[in-house]
């Protein structure tokens, strides 16, 4: 499986599960804004980083399994695994705590 196959399930299943707690919690265009935020900050991060990583030769990725996008150095689908975490750890938490009650 290519990296772009295994990144579509993860993500995939992120967006469902962010589109599950929007209906059943009622998630507010703040929510959505916060959430947003969080992740283009941890895309960011993760061009950065993963770049450096790449440069200073801490890993590689095998070409052939890779689109060929990059920004900077780092391969277009590797921003999946902080899209993923940016969509998926919230909703999660917004479903598994309790609504709190309007005063």
């Amino acid at each position: 499986m290519s990296y772009l196959g295994l990144a579509t399930v993860f993500v995939g299943i992120a967006v469902a599960v962010s589109a599950w707690a929007t209906v059943r919690r009622g998630l507010t265009i703040r929510w959505w804004a916060t959430t947003a935020l969080t992740t283009a900050i941890l895309l960011g991060l993760t061009v950065v980083f993963d770049s450096l990583m790449i440069a200073a030769d801490l890993f590689r990725f095998d070409e052939a399994s890779l689109l060929g996008v990059r920004l900077w150095r780092a391969p277009l689908e590797d921003l999946a695994w902080p899209l993923v975490a940016g969509l998926l750890l919230p909703s999660l938490r917004a479903l598994l705590t309790r609504p709190t009650e309007a005063p």
